[in-house]
């Protein structure tokens, strides 16, 4: 199998898993941190004439992360394109078994056992927290309803307060933020990298949580560590 990716947290999914299968990758598939493929530019804007070029089997792509229009035109050029949906941890792992058997995997490979089993030992939260979830800011954007990492911090006892809102992803001016009077801000380091100087100043006298993009968005081998990393941001950030 020649397979492309667009998503880079597949990406390391197959690269860990099927080592040479893959052939190319965006510029922001940045795990393994060796690997060595391709690149076709961004998420949303990807070459395709530069994808054509690799002879790809097949092209991994997210409804989410990808443009309809890029994915319709490499299957007008008869490439094999197969868009995962994931909005939910569960979710996540039947789509990398899905992805992962595309590419020919034979077996289900061990760190996705583990991880699995490492979601399936979490005990329930012994309580909630508020909170307050941006991904960007200029405009300020936050987790909306039905999102992957909604799903992951609910798992973790944290409910993010727009969970209901009729947007993914709604733009929400900073004030309305504020005026929800959050237990907690979780700022991850992606898609917009919130750091400890860009990002807490906004909200001041409000505990900040800083974790890792790639534990909270990633549905990969870091789902293996996810549950005791952004754990450990979580409890640091409410002491």
């Amino acid at each position: 199998m020649r397979v492309v990716s667009l998503v880079p947290s597949l990406s390391e999914a197959i690269a860990v898993t099927l080592p040479g299968a893959l052939v190319g990758a965006t510029d922001w598939c940045s795990r393994p941190v060796d690997l060595e493929v391709t690149r076709i530019g961004g998420t949303k804007n990807p070459d395709v004439a530069r994808i054509l070029a690799l002879g790809p089997d097949l092209v991994i792509a997210n409804e989410e992360e990808n443009r309809a229009p890029d994915l319709d035109a490499l299957r007008a050029a008869g490439v094999e394109v197969l868009v995962t949906e994931v909005r939910s941890v569960p979710r996540a792992f039947a789509e990398l078994d899905r992805v992962l058997g595309a590419c020919g995997a034979r077996s289900r490979p061990a760190w996705l056992d583990a991880a699995e089993a490492a979601w399936s030992a979490l005990p329930a939260p012994a309580e909630r927290t508020r909170a307050v979830v941006p991904v960007w800011r200029r405009p300020w954007m936050v987790l909306g309803r039905d999102t992957f990492a909604g799903d992951v911090l609910a798992r973790l006892g944290v409910d993010h307060v727009y969970a209901a809102h009729p947007e993914r992803y709604p733009r929400v001016p900073l004030d309305a933020l504020r005026a929800q009077a959050p237990d907690l801000v979780v700022l991850p380091d992606e898609p917009y990298r919130f750091t400890a100087d860009d990002g807490p100043e906004a909200f001041p006298g409000l505990p900040c949580a800083l974790v890792s993009g790639r534990h909270l968005t990633w549905y990969g081998p870091s789902l293996t560590e996810a549950p005791r990393v952004l754990a450990g941001a979580l409890r640091a950030a409410r002491r």
